[in-house]
This record gives C-alpha cells, structure tokens and sequence, in this order.
C-alpha cells in the first residue's frame, strides 16, 4: 500500500501528516522540532504506521537550506522523498478550494494528498542532493562575481574623477599593472609629481616587462595636464576599493578550485563540447541536479524556463509567444553564456545560429533557439555518458 507523509518545513520545526492510498488518515499533523530528537520522533512515527512492504512516499516543498538538514535525513535512511516546486504545490492548493486557506497545517495535508495525485512526481536522488554542494559553490561564486563587477564599475568612476585620461593610454583599467598604479598612486595629481624611475619600475614589474620607461613618460605627461580632481577621500576609497577586488579575486579562485575538485570526480561528458567551459558546465549539472528525473529534454526547458508560454481561449491565441522565465535564473544564465562562446567554438552551432537570423530573428532570439539546442545535446551526452563527437 502507498502511504504519503506530507511535511511543511519551517525554520525551527516541521508540521507532518501521515495518509494511505485509501484516504485513510495514519497520523493526523504531528509537530517535529528541527533537531536530530525532533527527526528520530518522525522516523519513529513512520514506522509506526507502515510496514516494510509500504511504498513510501515523502514530499516536502523545496524552502532552500530550511529543508536540507531534513532532506539529508530522509535520504541517508532510505526513504523516498520528493522535493515539490512551492509553485507547484501552490497550484494544486488552488485547484482543491476557492478559500484563500494557507496554515503549516493545512499545508502538510496537501502535499501528502498531491503526492497521492499521480501528478508525474519523480523522487530526490542521492546525486540531485551530493549536486547540492556544487550548487552551493557555483551560486555562492555567481555571487562573488556580481560584487566584483560593481566594485570594477566604482574604480571607473572614480578614475573617471581623479584621472579621466588614464583609461584612454591603456588597453583597459581593470589590469595587474594599472590597479599596482592606483593602488599607490591613486589620482593624476599624486602620479604627476612621483619619482619616473620609480613609476617606470612600478609600471614594468607589475606589467611583467610590458611596460616600461615610455609609458611611465606617457602616463606622467597626461597626468601633469589632467583635469582630474584632487580628493584624497576619492582616492582612499579608489585604494580601498582595489584592494577588496583583489581580495575578491582570490577568493574567486579558491571557489574555482574546489568547483574543478568535484567536476573531475563527476567527469560529465558536457565538458567535452567545445567552448563549454568547465565552470560554466558546473552551474548547469548544478541547477538541473539529475538528468534522470526528466523524462525528455523538452522538460529539462520547461524547468529551466526556456519554453514558450501559450495563451489560447476560444478564438484568441497569442501570436508572440515569450519565454516563461520560470525555474532557476542561474541555469538560464549559465546557458545563454554558454551558447555565446559555443557558437565561436563549434560550427554546428554557428551555422544554426546563422541560420536563424537569417529567418528575420533578432541576435538574442536566435541565441535563445542556440540554448535551446546546446541543452538537447547536454541531455543526450548526459543520458548516453559518451563524449561530445563532432557531426564532421
């Protein structure tokens, strides 16, 4: 017999209901406190109300790290358990009653009547939840990446305040050698009466012998003749801010390395694509966890959002379908990215991305359909566990 044990998560405790197949209700909403005693007293419960030849089921509604210690739990003592979509469950809450009816209560004894629907729920695996450490690491470096990038975008300005000349002698300000400059330097008036021997030493060691006497002349002669202002609070902060991004930087790495640890043990065949870079093919094992657990590649778009959302009543059928932009932004992301340097590397890909602008498509629609085919071949490389082979 199919018995479903709903469970609503909360930070500090967890509602839980045990029902059969039958309707029967086993155990009416018990409360679990959110310790290792308050999981034992439902491991206990479920035993209690089920025998070994029971199909269990468990759902809980995916609430981020509220539910993962529990998760962990349940996984780790061999019982089936489903993480649900809170959209999902959501839904389904409506199509029960027209009551606006939301308690932790009333939530458990849904989630364990939806997992008794037959609504093409598939269990969480032991490699969606060990892909919860890589997803943790890629989310946590997207992170570090957003903060760098404003931090660059502050050193712009304040360059653009304190040495608006600078950024037309270098190739680009967000170099080794030019924060080295700022870094002791920061402003057009302190570079303007620095010793040039020491500026051109400073320039060449930092630059790696790349620049050395005639660009030290060259960015002292427009630092004499700028119209950069002189504001030493300007400047602290333009110190400041180069060295978090250096802080930044190194921390990025560390993530980095701990994110190549755990794709060589994985050794996914995705990395074999050319132009799928290996950080890049991390978020997306990532976010989609086990490619089991979807059934076609059309799902694995659906849950990534990529699939176009219909609207048809009676005679009206919209004509401009968009994406749905539902499920995980960092995998809508890692994919779009991915199609950009896929296309420079992979000529089955350019010539579809041709094609499609050729049919009247604007760049980034065409990239979207080039996402879209990128992850079909995932899936199948995924599925099939051989390496990527060109069509050539």
């Amino acid at each position: 017999m199919t018995i479903a044990i709903g469970i609503d998560v909360a930070k500090d405790k967890h509602d839980c209901y045990i029902l059969s197949a039958e309707g029967e209700v086993l155990k009416d909403v018990f409360t679990i406190p959110n310790t290792l005693k308050g999981f034992d007293l439902l491991l206990s419960e479920i035993r209690a109300c089920t025998t070994p030849e029971d199909n269990i089921k468990i759902g809980l509604e995916a609430t981020g790290h509220y539910s993962y210690n529990l998760l962990g739990f349940l996984l780790n003592n061999g019982l089936a358990t489903y993480v649900l979509n809170p959209l999902q469950t959501n839904l389904y809450r409506k199509s029960l009653t027209l009551r606006k009816t939301k308690t932790d209560r009333v939530d458990a004894r849904m989630i364990a009547s939806m997992l008794l629907s037959d609504v093409g729920l598939k269990p969480y695996t032991d490699i969606a939840y060990h892909n919860e450490e890589l997803k943790s690491l890629t989310r946590y470096r997207f992170g570090k990446i957003q903060d760098r990038a404003k931090l660059k975008s502050s050193v712009s300005r304040l360059v653009c305040i304190l040495f608006p000349e600078l950024e037309k002698l270098v190739p680009k300000l967000h170099m080794v050698s030019i924060y080295a400059l700022l870094e002791e330097m920061p402003g057009a008036k302190q570079i303007a009466v620095s010793n040039l021997t020491h500026l051109k030493n400073l320039l060449s060691k930092a630059s790696k012998g790349r620049y050395g006497k005639e660009k030290a002349v060259e960015i002292q002669s427009a630092a004499r003749s700028s119209i950069g202002s002189y504001m030493p609070a300007k400047s602290l902060e333009l110190k400041h801010t180069i060295h978090l991004i250096r802080e930044l930087d190194e921390e990025i790495d560390d993530i980095e390395a701990e994110i190549e640890k755990i794709m060589s043990e994985l050794q996914s065949p995705i990395t074999t694509i050319p132009g799928l870079g290996l950080q890049t093919g991390a978020v997306i094992l990532a976010e989609v966890g086990d490619f089991s657990n979807f059934a076609s590649p059309d799902k694995v778009l659906a849950y990534a959002g990529l699939s176009p959302s219909t609207y048809q009543s009676g005679q009206l059928k919209n004509r401009y379908s968009h994406m749905e932009k539902r499920g995980s932004r960092y995998l809508r992301y890692a994919l779009f990215n991915a199609a950009r340097y896929v296309c420079i590397w992979n000529p089955v890909f350019t010539t579809y991305l041709e094609k499609k602008m050729r049919e009247g498509k604007h760049y980034f629609v065409a990239l979207s359909h080039v996402a879209k085919k990128l992850l079909r071949l995932i899936f199948a490389l995924e599925k099939s566990q051989e390496p990527y082979r060109s069509a050539a």
